[in-house]
């Protein structure tokens, strides 16, 4: 009798284990190291499944200040467009100036 003998690899799984080895997996997604930005300033590295250089994590912006939280909302709003006016009164004369050029 021919028996099929089927071995099956069992790993041992820990908290440490990722820290320690590779990650296990079959398929391997392509992942790219991104730098992590909290709102405290605070940096890490992490893995990203798309080609970014830096995520900045968003602000809670109900845990600032009441003066803090108005200078950030005055930063959102849009910025008035300042308005220049051509107001021309131009009293130049070139003929005054003929007396300076040379003839050659």
């Amino acid at each position: 009798m021919n028996y099929n003998i089927i071995k099956i690899q069992t790993r041992t799984l820990s908290s440490f284990a990722a820290s320690i080895t590779r990650p296990h997996r079959l398929t391997y997604a392509r992942t790219y190291p991104t730098l992590m930005v909290q709102p405290d300033g605070s940096t890490f590295t992490i893995r990203y499944p798309e080609p970014r250089k830096i995520i900045k994590l968003p602000l809670n912006i109900w845990t600032l200040t009441e003066a803090q939280r108005k200078a950030r909302l005055e930063q959102r709003k849009p910025k008035k467009k300042v308005v220049i006016e051509d107001d021309l009164e131009d009293s130049f004369d070139s003929s005054n100036y003929l007396k300076y050029l040379k003839k050659k």
